[in-house]
């Protein structure tokens, strides 16, 4: 299509820069002369994706070598939508407006289960068969990483491989295995049972899964020579990972509009619910050199007057004040923002605090999770109430007046003392700010609370649990509301019904894909999105499949019983989360990664604190 027409169509939809492309840093080859083009897709609006710290780093990272050209491609939206359907138009890359159908890769990032809809519908919207085994020839190869990929079985009848763990590496060994098939005219087949025995490659189709007669899953075959187990890809050496020294800077705001480094992955805590903090062990920090060069490098090519410290806890950042030292030196000078977020009640200092205060101040957000001691113990939070009033104290003596609490509904053991001590600790902060001698005079304090719903996930100590249903979901969410009697605290929960669906998917196996298909067909997409989702739709989907959702969202696992995602190892063992589910019962706590090895089985890679300490 010619740009005038192009440029004619984006003048009817709603924000048109989510589509044209040529933003400063955007990369341009010559598809001549390069071996493979691979179309990196999220499965949402640019708005989102362009947020995403992945997709930078893997963008920057394929276009840096000149045989491989790397380029973004979003889910449309609603209304861009239905012009490319009504004019034929293909999905297509920003970069060169070129079908992605003619790629060699189509690779997705799954970071939620409610974009499942969205993968599928992009790769419609791409003109090519849904299902993996209707893709016969040997490109396009529709590929995915991510979080979800832990259980990605409810997709895996759509996707040709999935990639578990980080990808910096993993990626590239796959394509350069490409390119030597696509050199000698090798098959599909060919190349997917080659690919498999490349670690942390994960190919679906060579795996069969049998079921009992109960629905639960009896066998999983490994066939064609494919690894029985397939483990995760990590970088073992985070000074030496890849990192981009720019970014694409978008013409349009995006979520989180601002230069972000990352300074560590993995997590030393073992919150019980928190798949993150499991599933990237074991943790591996940058230097205070390599932030600071990284940080500085980004912020003079991208022109952002704001950077964003990106871990799972900030403050567990062993040099996080040496770190905010050497940056307050170039980024008070050049008036750039630092913004620290995940930061933990239990090590937040007079000395953290003093260096925020060098920073934008806004408000300060803590996650406690839980609203009574014995609830904090069973998810392992290892925070005390006296911890967080302290740190709330601190914050009001620093200047601050807002605070903002997040909070889990739906844990496991959760009765209704626990839901009202949520109420009751946020009235103790509110008292806390009243009962100070130096307040500021004609300040009145702020206690957000938000509340989401708790989802058991793979590869945590409650993926044993059931989820609680919607009706009762709803009954704890109005019990809280009730519970909380001054106008200083305000308090926001999540959808019930969202919270059930993404709780189905996240522990589903392949039987669900038949669903998502059919769920697509009648209308759903985006349903992340409230103005979107439509949970009777989806009911609709699942009786129409003959599959009952609460099979996979309410019942208790037991410990003995195959899990879909068996096959796939994330180097946590399954004796470490039924070790940690019987403590989470007893109400007893374990310590963190620093403080004592707790076995979970991430020394296999000989990387990370519990080597360090030893």
């Amino acid at each position: 299509m010619d740009n005038r027409k192009f440029e004619e169509l984006l003048l009817s939809v709603q924000k048109p820069g989510r589509y044209s492309g040529g933003e400063i840093n955007s990369v341009i080859k010559d598809k001549e002369k390069v071996d493979v083009r691979f179309a990196f897709c999220f499965p949402d609006t640019y708005e989102i994706g362009m947020s995403h710290l992945g997709m930078k780093i893997l963008y920057s990272q394929f276009n840096s070598r000149d045989d491989i050209w790397c380029e973004r491609v979003f889910a449309p939206w609603t209304d861009f939508e239905e012009v490319m359907r009504r004019e034929n138009i293909p999905l297509f890359a920003l970069e060169s407006r070129d079908a992605i159908k003619d790629f060699d890769f189509i690779g997705f990032t799954l970071q939620y289960e409610m974009a499942y809809t969205n993968v599928l519908n992009m790769i419609d919207l791409a003109g090519l068969p849904l299902k993996a085994a209707d893709r016969k020839g040997l490109s396009p190869l529709v590929v995915a990483g991510g979080p979800c990929t832990c259980n990605p079985e409810p997709l895996a009848d759509y996707v040709d491989i999935f990639f578990l763990g980080e990808g910096e590496e993993v990626d590239l060994e796959l394509i350069d295995l490409y390119k030597e098939h696509k050199k000698k005219g090798s098959t599909k087949q060919e190349f997917l049972i080659e690919a498999s025995k490349i670690e942390g490659v994960y190919v679906p189709s060579l795996y069969d899964i049998k079921y009992n007669d109960d629905g639960t899953v009896s066998e999983i075959e490994n066939l064609n020579g494919a690894p029985k187990t397939i483990k995760k890809r990590i970088i073992k050496d985070f000074d030496k990972a890849f990192y981009p020294d720019k970014f694409v800077v978008p013409f349009i705001e995006i979520v989180h509009d601002r230069a972000v480094q990352e300074i560590f992955r993995g997590c030393i805590r073992g919150c019980r619910f928190c798949q993150a903090g499991y599933i990237y062990r074991p943790v591996r920090e940058k230097s205070v050199d390599t932030i600071n060069h990284q940080a500085k490098c980004l912020c003079e090519n991208t022109g952002y007057d704001e950077i964003s410290l990106s871990s799972l806890s900030t403050s567990d950042y062993r040099e996080i004040e040496p770190l905010l030292n050497n940056m307050l030196k170039w980024t008070e000078n050049s008036y750039v923002s630092l913004s620290l977020p995940s930061l933990r009640i239990d090590n937040f200092s007079d000395e953290l605090l003093e260096k925020i205060n060098h920073v934008r101040k806004s408000g300060l957000t803590f996650a406690p999770e839980a609203g009574t001691q014995r609830l904090r113990d069973v998810i392992n939070k290892n925070v005390t109430e006296e911890e967080i009033l302290n740190t709330c104290k601190m914050a009001f003596s620093g200047g601050y007046t807002a605070v903002k609490l997040y909070f889990m509904l739906g844990l496991p053991t959760e009765t209704d003392e626990d839901l009202k001590g949520i109420a009751e600790l946020g009235q103790k902060i509110v008292n806390a700010y009243y009962n100070m001698e130096n307040k500021p005079k004609g300040k009145s304090v702020s206690v957000s609370i938000s509340v989401s719903t708790f989802v058991p996930k793979p590869f945590t100590p409650f993926q044993f649990e059931p989820q609680i249903t919607e009706a009762e979901i709803r009954r704890r969410q109005e019990y809280l509301k009730s519970s909380i009697t001054t106008r200083k605290i305000s308090l926001s929960y999540h959808d019930s019904a969202t919270s059930f669906l993404e709780g189905v998917l996240a522990r589903g196996d392949r039987r669900l894909g038949k669903v998502i298909e059919k769920a697509l067909a009648m209308g759903c997409k985006f349903d992340s999105w409230t103005e979107h989702f439509n949970v009777e739709t989806w009911k609709q989907a699942f009786a129409e499949c003959g599959i009952d959702p609460a099979f996979y969202a309410n019942r208790t696992r037991e410990y003995t019983e195959i899990m879909p995602w068996e096959h796939l190892d994330f180097c946590i063992t399954k004796e470490f989360l039924v070790r940690e589910s019987k403590l989470a019962h007893c109400e007893k706590t374990t310590p963190n990664c620093r403080e004592k090895c707790a076995g979970c089985g991430a020394t296999c890679f000989g990387e990370g604190v519990c080597f360090e300490n030893r």
